[in-house]
């Protein structure tokens, strides 16, 4: 089983045409995903990123629910991660 959190798109960098790339904050760490499936995405997007690649840019509302969780979870005491940016209620 596999636990994807969205990560928000800080900067992309097209240097490279043929595979773009985009630092990706996820609340506790920002790591470099290629954007060669999500060639659309842009700063201020959140991605799902697998195996170093963002595999899917999230629908806004999607996002918005997911926070959702990661809010009531933690109003709820249950020992999660951080979560993702936005989580916390910022």
């Amino acid at each position: 089983m596999c636990l994807t959190t969205p990560g928000r798109i800080l900067s992309v960098d097209a240097t490279d045409p043929d595979l773009p790339t985009a630092e990706v904050d996820f609340g506790i760490a920002v790591r470099r995903a290629a954007l060669l499936y999500t060639p659309e995405a842009k700063v201020g997007d959140f991605v799902i990123v697998h195996a170093g690649f963002a595999t899917r840019r999230l629908d806004p509302v999607e996002v918005e629910e997911a926070l959702g969780y990661w809010r009531e979870m933690k109003r709820l005491g249950v020992d999660a991660p951080t979560g993702p940016p936005g989580a916390d209620g910022a």
